[in-house]
């Protein structure tokens, strides 16, 4: 199977204890929270049910990463918001 072909688990597939998770945010309240649950990252907006959360490989979540440090996003930013 390709990786185009492959298809992510949902949050529910994971089978995976969610409240054992251990999320870390970014900002306030409402930031960001991320957790590593093995092979998969979890992304959910601050205090929202685990149930919610995106579900990530490792090669997205580095994807990610790279792009917002080298300021990929940055002409996405409001202020006061």
């Amino acid at each position: 199977m390709s990786r185009a072909d492959a298809v992510k688990p949902t949050v529910a597939e994971l089978g995976i204890d969610l409240d054992g998770l251990t999320w870390r945010r970014s900002g306030g309240p409402d930031g960001l929270e991320v957790a590593f649950a093995g092979e998969w990252v979890l992304l959910r907006t601050g205090g929202a049910d685990p149930a919610e959360a995106l579900v990530f490989d490792h090669g997205e979540w580095d994807a990610f990463l790279r792009g917002a440090k080298d300021q990929e996003f940055d002409d996405a930013v409001t202020n006061g918001g």
